[in-house]
């Protein structure tokens, strides 16, 4: 079942009427019954930038919608090197149903904001919630093929594509509409060393194709984090998306 559009507000729990993940996320595939009964066993919390949400290998006994901020997601081989494996944003969803154990790691990249609730709860709707499932598939789809474009970045773009990609990317999530207006501001939500890591560089080269994209009127640089990009149409073909 799906929300209808004429429901009117009155019917929605007041800890979903402003969450971006009812409108665009997974819980669109609920009706106000299944929200409200959901509602109840989800907490918001507010988690700080560097805390990690999911451990690798470690046990999954919750989900979550995030509705604010960057999560980072990270694998870890067995000597202890990580690498960098993927991003989240509002409203992606942290977890992976039907799995026990997790095979990555999620950490706040920034300060970050969620709609956390038990897995027990979320599994049981499942069950019932046909379409909250096929919600589930189509993200879990959706992922896969962000990391198809990511392994084609990584293998086939040059140092610049790399780094305009990345700003690319963190503009179009950022701010949905990026991709129709000509400027966007936002604050890098991971290191010079992680971003280096992320796009398979070196960070003197982060540091100078940024540098170049300044100098090129394409964007300015404010304490080292804050990005201002002028055309995000020349960002997109700079990043041969």
């Amino acid at each position: 079942m799906t929300l209808r559009q004429d429901i009117h507000n009155s019917e929605i729990p007041v800890l979903c009427r402003a969450c971006e993940a009812r409108h665009r996320g997974v819980c669109g595939a609920l009706s106000p019954e299944q929200l409200m009964e959901l509602s109840r066993h989800s907490t918001k919390r507010k988690i700080e930038s560097g805390t990690e949400l999911v451990s690798d290998a470690g046990s999954i006994d919750s989900y979550a919608n995030i509705l604010a901020g960057v999560v980072k997601l990270t694998k870890t081989l067995p000597d202890g090197r990580q690498q960098i494996v993927g991003l989240q944003f509002a409203p992606d969803f942290i977890g992976r149903p039907f799995k026990r154990e997790s095979t990555i790691s999620a950490e706040a990249a920034t300060t970050v904001s969620v709609c956390a609730f038990p897995k027990t709860s979320l599994d049981r709707m499942i069950e019932r919630a046909p379409e909250l499932g096929h919600r589930l598939h189509l993200q879990a789809l959706d992922e896969l093929d962000e990391a198809r474009d990511w392994m084609l970045t990584l293998g086939r773009k040059t140092a610049a594509e790399r780094v305009a990609s990345f700003l690319y990317l963190i503009a179009r999530h950022g701010n949905p509409e990026a991709e129709s207006e000509g400027k966007v501001s936002f604050d890098l939500p991971l290191t010079r060393a992680d971003i280096a890591d992320f796009l398979g560089l070196t960070i003197e080269t982060v540091s100078r194709q940024l540098t170049k994209l300044r100098k090129d009127g394409l964007i300015t640089v404010e304490n080292n984090r804050h990005i201002t990009v002028f055309d995000v149409t020349k960002l997109e073909r700079r990043a041969n998306v």
